[in-house]
């Protein structure tokens, strides 16, 4: 299935769940300073192993960043 993850077209295996667009963005570790958002919905971290991503969805994946 074809979805837009942070504003760029990716495929996807069906069945995906956002906890695994979050995983597939580099994010292994899904704790803190990571949000993610799903139609421009934001989902709790407890909610991603649930939600299923569907064709044609909108995923933005944020992480915080240290600056100086």
């Amino acid at each position: 299935m074809n979805v837009i993850v942070n504003g760029d077209q990716t495929e996807l295996d069906s069945g995906a769940t956002l906890a695994d667009v979050v995983m597939m963005m580099g994010r292994q570790r899904m704790g803190s300073g990571v949000a993610a958002a799903l139609n421009g919905e934001l989902v709790t971290r407890s909610e991603w192993q649930d939600r299923r991503v569907t064709e044609g969805d909108r995923i933005e994946i944020l992480g915080a960043a240290q600056g100086g």
